[in-house]
Order: C-alpha cells, then structure tokens, then sequence
C-alpha cells in the first residue's frame, strides 16, 4: 500500500528535519528519480529532461551504479544532483539496523552525495537517526506510482498532473519495472508544466528542513 499524496499525519509522525518538500516562492517542481541507473530507462529520461532544460535528482543504488558507470556518469555531466539509495534497496523495517546502516555506506563508496533517500519510504528510527548524522532524508510529497502493475498510465498521469503544485518533490524510478508507465507519463508530465511556467530542478546538496 502506497499514498500517491504524502498525508500531512505521515509527516508530523517522522522527525521534522526529514525534507518532503521545498518552499519556493517561484514556480518550481522539484523532479526525482529513484533506483536507476538502468540502461534501458535512464537514457530516455536524460533525453527527455533535457527538451525542457530540466533537472533532477537521481536517487541511485550502488549495485547499479556499479554495474552501469557510463550512465551513471552521463547523469552527472548533465548537471543533475545524485541521491544515496542504499546499495541494495533493503527494506529499513525489516532490516538490522547495522545491516541497513553498512548497505547504505557501501553505496556512499560509489555516490558520494549527503542526500538519501530510504526504499520504500520506510525506516526505524533508530536507522533514521544514524543517518541524520551524515545525510539529508530526503522524502516526498508526490509519488507517481509508475512503479505499479495495476496503474492504468493514464491514471497515473492524471493523478500527477491534478496534484503537483509549486515546491512539490516528486518520485518517478528510472527502473525497468517503471518503464512503460514512465515512457508514456514523463513526457506529457513535462510538457504540461513547463507551458504553464514551471521549471524543473534537483534537490541542492545542503538542505536540512522542508522548507527552504
């Protein structure tokens, strides 16, 4: 089970410092990327984000970074800001907390960024405070669900364009499970906001409060 829409109750339960979203007095959306880099997904969304000049974060696993340096080079020369996703994508509430904790610095030795972002959305919090050490948690406020076997495309578009606003995070994945919802729902997604005045841009790398 999933929120497409970060309930406010969600945010008040996890520590304040945790980043949902971000202030801005301009019209800004701020777009993110989780679980790549993936060969066959990530290049399609480096060349989409480009038609708009648009930047992202890219919240990447350490095993596939490794497996993928080209791709995962290519996200940096294009001038987007990059995410820890933990090595492995292990589930935080099912997980050790050293467990969790070593997966998450293994991938600190490829991505060397002070933003994470936990799987799932879930971690203990004895994991969330020894990540609050080195990281900014970056979470969300918008998740497009793009990931989802049972999410008619159109759907999935139709939540997102309803309810992104200004300073809304967003989630989409650079992940083949994602693929075919990402392929028909990115390029509208961005179509529509950029004619009605938005920009698009990744998540700076000091961040510590959900407004900025």
């Amino acid at each position: 089970m999933y929120f497409f829409v970060t309930p406010n109750i969600l945010k008040k339960f996890y520590n304040k410092d945790i980043v949902w979203e971000i202030d801005s007095a301009e019209k800004n959306i701020w777009l993110t990327f989780d679980d790549g880099p993936e060969p066959s997904v990530t290049p399609f969304v480096l060349n989409e984000l480009s038609k708009y000049n648009a930047k992202a974060t890219f919240f990447c696993l350490g095993k596939n970074v490794e497996a993928n340096p080209e791709i995962y080079q290519r996200i940096l020369d294009a001038g987007h800001s990059i995410g820890n996703h933990s090595y492995s994508h292990k589930k935080g509430w099912a997980t050790h907390t050293q467990e969790y904790i070593d997966d998450v610095e293994k991938c600190r030795l490829l991505v060397k960024s002070s933003l994470y972002r936990p799987p799932y959305g879930k971690l203990k919090p004895s994991q969330l405070h020894r990540l609050m050490q080195n990281y900014s948690v970056i979470m969300w406020s918008l998740i497009s669900g793009d990931f989802d076997y049972k999410l008619k495309k159109e759907k999935c578009l139709d939540i997102l364009l309803k309810n992104t606003k200004k300073g809304s995070i967003v989630v989409f994945h650079d992940s083949l499970k994602a693929k075919e919802i990402l392929e028909y729902v990115l390029p509208k997604f961005l179509e529509h906001f950029f004619n009605k005045g938005y920009s698009f841009h990744s998540i700076p790398y000091q961040i510590s409060t959900t407004k900025l």
